[in-house]
């Protein structure tokens, strides 16, 4: 991305910000990138996306409609860049301007529930998910990259595309199993074991047919709407989930120190999904926190009233990790204040 394209996105942003008559804050879109090499995977993901989100209005940004076979029965209009479909989902294109298509849909009186950026297979998605995170009308929900368990060893052992292959997995705060079926038990497990040794991460799941567990790409308000990702069929979905994925949360009534909030959600690297709620800190009323993997992120609610601060967290954890995240949390309580 260009100097100028970042500054031109910054710009609109805080002119939005002064304008006395600009409308109250809204919710950030929960934003999703999803890379992985060409031939991963990537767009089979989407159209079981697109085909399942009963009910979910979902927007998904791609370099080029080419390579999205969507179901005819399910497009209701058709354009030259836009293709609506009967479900309320939007297929976008964007080309080279993915800057101006995100401040236009951010702009949007009716929004997304969910935004998908369809990386290129040669393309970083950490560098694009920084691009959607100029723009705070968006909220990073995840990095997603597929992995092609049976071709993946041949091209991270490529010397002209293997480093390409390498810095997509290492940007992922999920990695997906593609075409599972056609790589042995063994050659899975030899696969993630390799992937462990390259990822930031140890999520890892198993798409079936391109359908990716809920708890990866729902947003979480949405996890709980019937029908929504029920595939037609899929066989072992909670199975396709990583062994040990787990969630607990933790409430103190203290005020929080950021810093040291940060430094324990550090604890456990690459076993960390997601944590989100609101924390109390020093000089502000509340605030909105998302962990996503390694990044961190606080947005201020003014209009929120002091309350406890509430944190959830989904991770890869055991009971000794849990018990030791539990006890960074308490030390992030400033002193003086009593944690419960």
């Amino acid at each position: 991305m260009r100097h100028d394209d970042r500054a031109g996105m910054a710009s609109a942003a805080a002119t939005h910000a002064a304008d006395p008559g600009a409308r109250a804050p809204r919710p950030p879109i929960p934003m999703i990138v999803l890379g992985g090499y060409l031939g991963a995977g990537k767009t089979t993901i989407v159209n079981a996306l697109l085909r399942n989100a009963d009910g979910l209005r979902v927007t998904v940004l791609v370099n080029d409609f080419g390579a999205i076979n969507i179901d005819a029965s399910l497009i209701r209009e058709r354009g030259d860049d836009v293709i609506g479909l009967e479900n309320g989902c939007v297929c976008c294109t964007i080309g080279g301007r993915l800057v101006e298509t995100l401040i236009a849909l951010g702009e949007r009186e009716v929004r997304p529930d969910l935004l998908v950026i369809e990386a290129s297979g040669v393309s970083d998605p950490m560098r694009i998910a920084q691009v959607g995170l100029l723009d705070r009308a968006f909220r990073l929900h995840g990095i997603v990259v597929a992995v092609d368990a049976s071709g993946i060893d041949d091209t991270l052992d490529d010397r002209y595309v293997g480093d390409i292959a390498r810095r997509q997995i290492a940007a992922a705060s999920t990695l997906v199993l593609t075409k599972a079926d056609l790589a042995t038990s063994d050659e899975q497990r030899r696969v993630r074991a390799r992937l462990s040794a390259l990822g930031a991460t140890r999520i890892v799941v198993t798409a079936d047919n391109g359908v990716v567990p809920r708890e990866i790409l729902l947003p979480d308000d949405a996890l709980t709407m019937p029908g929504l990702l029920s595939p037609r069929p899929l066989r072992g979905s909670r199975d396709a989930l990583p062994e040990g994925l787990r969630a607990f949360d933790w409430q103190t009534d203290g005020l929080i120190d950021r810093e040291r909030l940060k430094a324990a959600l550090a604890l456990c690297p690459g076993k960390l999904l997601r944590a989100k709620g609101f924390v109390a800190l020093p000089g502000e009323r509340m605030s909105e926190m998302h962990a996503v993997g390694a990044r961190v992120a606080f947005t201020r609610r003014p209009e929120m009233s002091r309350r406890p601060s509430h944190i959830v967290v989904i991770g890869v954890l055991t009971d000794e990790e849990i018990v030791q995240l539990r006890s960074a949390f308490r030390a992030s309580t400033l002193p003086g204040d009593a944690a419960a």
